[in-house]
């Protein structure tokens, strides 16, 4: 049995600032670590050399019967199982049922026998590969099996990450003077946004919505409640709904009842009500 095995870096265990690049760290991680497990020695010499002809998959261990590939999962944590059915000890399927769902690979399993197929769907194996079977259909598999784990690690680092973010966010929350940031989930992403960067920012319901540029996010906080952790020295409330970064402004045109329109670097017109027009006159005055 091979005894060579690597550890993901935890992103649980890493500073806010570290996110972005664990991310991009996470994504290259792209080999595919291999355990099989045959009671054949022809069969598991063959699947090997199909298996180095396939880019980015690693074979971290072989194992000749059922309680060996138990043992061997648990030791080297493989991505994916290449499993036979019929072994010493323990079949393949008892295999599967002496792991916790936590210590679960992806399972194809291996076999010359087709009336295991359907018992194999059952146990959630992700292909079946009937012997003798050929690069090209290793091939395919190999390709299902990128993807399902590109699914599980998007979904593994997201809840680790957004674990990580609701600590923070409580940290911040007992110490809103030094908060500058805020992170947002949108489209998938993780987007940590300064707040100087902020356009402008209007009520949508429940939400807020941040303006920055061409990008637009939705936040859950109120118009009160984001005012209060926005610098009162560059952001002014023109409108019960909109608040304005005053480094934002282009100008100023007057309309009726005391009203002005105001009229952002972007091109963006905004209306400033006649209740909110002094505090953005000395706002300007101070920024002026």
């Amino acid at each position: 049995m091979a005894l060579e095995q690597t550890t993901p870096r935890s992103v649980a265990s890493m500073s806010p600032d570290s996110v972005p690049q664990a991310l991009a760290e996470h994504s290259a991680e792209t080999v595919v670590r291999t355990d099989i497990a045959d009671d054949e020695r022809l069969a598991r010499k063959k699947l090997r050399l199909l298996l180095d002809s396939e880019p980015e998959v690693k074979v971290v261990a072989e194992c000749t019967d059922g309680r060996q590939a138990v043992t061997a999962i648990r030791t080297h944590r493989p991505d994916l199982l290449l499993l036979d059915i019929q072994m010493p000890d323990l079949d393949g399927f008892q295999v599967l049922a002496g792991l916790s769902p936590a210590e679960m690979p992806v399972v194809i399993f291996t076999s010359a026998y087709d009336q295991y197929a359907i018992r194999a769907f059952q146990a959630h194996a992700l292909d079946y590969l009937l012997k003798p079977f050929d690069q090209d259909r290793l091939h395919q598999a190999l390709g299902r099996v990128r993807q399902e784990l590109q699914k599980s690690q998007d979904r593994e680092i997201t809840h680790r990450i957004l674990q990580l973010l609701s600590q923070v966010r409580s940290q911040n929350a007992s110490a809103p003077e030094s908060d500058d940031r805020l992170i947002i989930k949108a489209k998938g992403r993780v987007v940590f946004l300064n707040l100087e960067e902020i356009d402008w920012v209007e009520a949508a319901a429940n939400y807020v919505r941040l303006n920055v540029g061409k990008e637009s996010y939705l936040f859950r906080e109120t118009i009160t409640g984001i005012s209060e952790r926005l610098n009162p020295n560059h952001f002014i409330r023109i409108h019960r709904s909109a608040i304005v970064n005053a480094r934002k402004i282009k100008e100023l045109i007057p309309v009726n009842s005391g009203e002005y329109i105001v009229v952002l670097k972007s091109g963006k017109e905004l209306s400033c009500s006649r209740g909110y027009r002094s505090a953005l006159q000395r706002m300007i005055e101070n920024n002026s």
